[in-house]
């Protein structure tokens, strides 16, 4: 199928920045939006994992349905999906109507995860698909420093309510790009059917595939840094260190920034390297920038350019990591790219929710809590990493 590779990368990559946007947008208007519906600060983070896990469950479901009906149609679905829950977020009453929009606009939001990585796999396997997924990701990656600032703002003239109008545009906007410029990748001749018993067969293939599970929570331990970075870095430079939603952004941004550059790194060094050891070199700096960071953060100075310094390579290696382990783990499964595109996507999903939910047991207004759970992500992704890609007969099938 002789698609741009610009175009392609273009459309993928907004539509899977929809979701995230309903996410990055708000995260100025967290404390504001908490004071707002006279809720806690655990409440106001409630929303954030109120979104990721049902964003990462119903990608089980969504899945394996586009591997049997077709890419397009379950994205239609759930743009409407998310859009109608769009809807509710921007008019609830109080804090329990909001999160329980906000699980609405996880599971039509979930589509938008799944279905596109599977679409990179339908076009490309190997080095090409990290190529198309560096685009995809570059794209996708602009979110996190255009959202906040978009988002305050809307917030400081119309309050938080107006970011839920942004993204029901937005939303609108997602719909318009599948209909109009995204074909269809899952040509008839390809879908299977899918019946309960397949899919839970292929669900328990994957589960039963230790370098997929491995990869697949290398990626995710990745994310969940992220996450963690994400549902308190609102708190940490408004309240703590005095920022207003504006100054947030731009905070925000540096550090969103360090991700976005290195991902684009990813396809280049994998022709040059091999998938793999890119994978095993990222995975050590990162995890050595985490330990600095935890170092830094928790025994030095209470300073927030220090914070950010030491957060900017983190997220950078953080950005070879989470999209090469995603190639690597679809590239023996193309068969059944969507279903594991889903299993993958739901396991991260479901870590990162609760990431969310244990640091923020642990808030204190510090950065500490945070940059605590990014150190014990680094590690756990260093482990994973010596027992998944360690042998050589594992490296060398991912690097081909």
């Amino acid at each position: 199928m002789n698609i741009s590779f610009g175009r392609i990368a273009i459309v993928l990559g907004l539509l899977a920045a929809v979701g995230p946007f309903a996410i990055d947008m708000y995260l100025p208007a967290l404390p504001t939006m908490v004071a707002d519906l006279n809720a806690t600060t655990a409440l106001g983070q409630m929303t954030l994992t109120a979104f990721f896990v049902p964003f990462g469950v119903c990608q089980l479901a969504y899945g394996p349905i586009s591997d049997m009906v077709g890419r397009k149609p379950p994205l239609f679905f759930g743009l409407v999906c998310f859009m109608a829950a769009s809807v509710g977020c921007a008019l609830a009453p109080n804090i329990d109507s909001l999160i329980a929009f906000r699980v609405l606009q996880g599971i039509g939001a979930s589509c938008m995860m799944v279905i596109p990585r599977a679409v990179i796999r339908d076009l490309h396997t190997g080095v090409e698909a990290a190529r198309l997924m560096a685009l995809v990701m570059l794209v996708f990656s602009v979110c996190p420093i255009l959202a906040p600032l978009i988002g305050s703002a809307l917030i400081i003239p119309f309050g938080w309510r107006a970011v839920f109008v942004a993204v029901i545009v937005a939303s609108a906007a997602g719909i318009v790009l599948v209909k109009v410029f995204l074909p269809e990748t899952r040509l008839p001749q390809d879908r299977v059917n899918v019946s309960a018993r397949a899919v839970l067969s292929g669900f328990g293939r994957l589960l039963r595939d230790q370098h997929f599970l491995g990869l697949t929570f290398m990626g995710g331990l990745g994310m969940c840094s992220f996450f963690s970075f994400l549902a308190n870095s609102s708190f940490v430079y408004i309240e703590h260190f005095d920022l207003t939603p504006t100054q947030f952004s731009f905070a925000f941004s540096v550090n969103a920034i360090g991700f976005i550059g290195a991902s684009q790194f990813a396809s280049r060094l994998g022709v040059r390297f091999g998938l793999t050891r890119v994978v095993q070199i990222a995975v050590a700096c990162y995890t050595i920038c985490a330990y600095i960071l935890f170092a830094g953060v928790t025994f030095g100075p209470d300073n927030m350019w220090l914070l950010m310094a030491l957060l900017f390579p983190t997220f950078a290696f953080t950005g070879l990591i989470v999209p090469t382990t995603m190639i690597l783990a679809l590239e023996h499964h193309g068969p059944i790219a969507g279903m594991a595109s889903a299993l993958g996507g739901t396991l991260q999903m479901v870590a990162g929710g609760a990431m969310i939910t244990i640091v923020s047991q642990f808030t204190d207004g510090t950065p500490v809590p945070m940059v605590t759970a990014i150190a014990v992500c680094a590690t756990g992704v260093a482990i994973l990493t010596y027992f998944t890609l360690g042998q050589p007969e594992l490296a060398s099938a991912g690097a081909e």
